[in-house]
């Protein structure tokens, strides 16, 4: 199978106010993939959430402090399915509040497969080292709107990478 090649767009750069969400996760790894699982059993019941501020779905990962120093994919994270809610909002049994930090985030706008990590491997790869930001702990997440279609190519996709300035550089 040849070997795809992609032409990615430079991200967004955004500051976000913090989101109430709310949804289920897992701990899960690359290796021991459970994400699949997580959502069949978030969307069975997504319609139980009341006060969803829109139709849009956030794939949230929570990755321990040092987790991309050194990649194992064995090393486990955790992995949410959730919707955006008002503050109102009650939250169904068997489901969890998650409180998304404000911050700083390289917003890619992605279209392709889901399936297909070669947008990942460039955002941490070449993007990120090139660029005047570095990680910055705090959730990683997608958001999946109207035309997300899961496993498609012509799928399109948000992703949010949490950022902060490399130490030294004063551009905010």
């Amino acid at each position: 199978m040849p070997l795809q090649t992609h032409s990615f767009k430079p991200p967004a750069l955004q500051q976000i106010v913090s989101k109430k969400l709310v949804g289920m996760h897992v701990t899960t790894s690359i290796a021991n993939n459970k994400t699949e699982i997580l959502w069949q059993n978030f969307m069975s019941r997504r319609k139980e959430i009341s006060g969803a501020l829109s139709n849009d779905l956030y794939s949230l990962q929570v990755y321990p402090a040092d987790y991309f120093k050194v990649f194992d994919a064995h090393r486990e994270f955790e992995k949410w399915a959730l919707v955006e809610v008002d503050a109102g909002a009650v939250v169904p049994e068997g489901m969890e509040t998650f409180d998304l930090p404000g911050g700083l985030y390289a917003v890619f706008n992605y279209q392709g497969s889901s399936a297909d990590a070669s947008i990942f491997n460039y955002i941490l790869s070449e993007w990120l080292p090139a660029s005047d930001y570095v990680l910055d702990n705090r959730p990683h997440f997608e958001v999946l709107g109207e035309k997300y279609k899961n496993n498609d190519p012509t799928s399109e996709e948000e992703i949010w990478i949490p950022v902060k300035p490399k130490p030294g550089y004063d551009n905010i």
